[in-house]
């Protein structure tokens, strides 16, 4: 809730440092024009020059963002993201005592970040994860695709302990197109929060013809009258 631009403190104005992450991404992927601002070392205005505040721009060559901070109630803030090959981190911290203090913590967490998690790809664009269920089709089953590769980041020392599910609502009924979202795959990795990818159909499936209609239906009513399958 904003209730000025800058930020600057008021009592109806609050945030907290995951509204502050989900800002910096959206800036990131949204308007990457506008994210380069970030990296830039000087800016000058009206014949005078400025600095920017954030001095990991000049230590760490990763980092190309986003935003400094202070207030007396707040302290000293920082909205950082470092970028290592296709690996990118966001972090999020305030209530620090200096701007000293604010850099060497902010190099800390990078470093970290980078060395304790290792980026595994758990599926690729394309591959089938599952066979759905198909209603009155032409076809009893659809492969359930996933839509983009999938790569997530793990502790290094946990590497090993990652689950995966698929999870979606069937028998679906036809028609279905291909590229159709049928479902998604929740992957978990202990200690963190579970991450999810849309699955789609891997090919189109038509309409049953009239003889597999009244077969499905068949089969439904055998079963809600308890004789089995016709």
């Amino acid at each position: 809730h904003f209730m000025n631009a800058p930020g600057l403190p008021d009592p109806e104005h609050y945030s907290s440092a995951h509204d502050m992450a989900i800002l910096a991404r959206a800036i990131i992927q949204v308007d990457p024009e506008h994210y380069a601002i970030y990296k830039q070392k000087d800016y000058t205005w009206n014949n005078i020059k400025q600095g920017n505040r954030n001095l990991l721009l000049w230590r760490d060559s990763t980092v190309d963002g986003l935003k400094t901070g202070h207030t007396e109630e707040a302290g000293y803030s920082l909205v950082g993201s470092a970028r290592q090959g296709n690996r990118r981190v966001i972090f999020v911290f305030s209530g620090l005592n200096s701007a000293t203090e604010r850099s060497e913590e902010a190099e800390r967490i990078v470093s970290w970040a980078f060395r304790q998690f290792a980026e595994r790809t758990v599926v690729e664009a394309g591959e089938t994860v599952a066979m759905a269920d198909v209603w009155m089709g032409a076809e009893e089953l659809v492969p359930m695709v996933t839509a983009t590769d999938m790569a997530i980041l793990v502790p290094v020392m946990a590497q090993g302990t990652v689950a995966a599910r698929v999870e979606y609502d069937g028998p679906i009924a036809a028609p279905i197109i291909d590229g159709q979202e049928l479902g998604r795959l929740v992957v978990e990795v202990e200690g963190l929060a579970p991450m999810t990818t849309p699955l789609v159909a891997g090919q189109a499936v038509a309409l049953g013809g009239f003889m597999p209609r009244m077969w499905t239906a068949a089969s439904v009513i055998g079963q809600q009258l308890g004789l089995g399958e016709p």
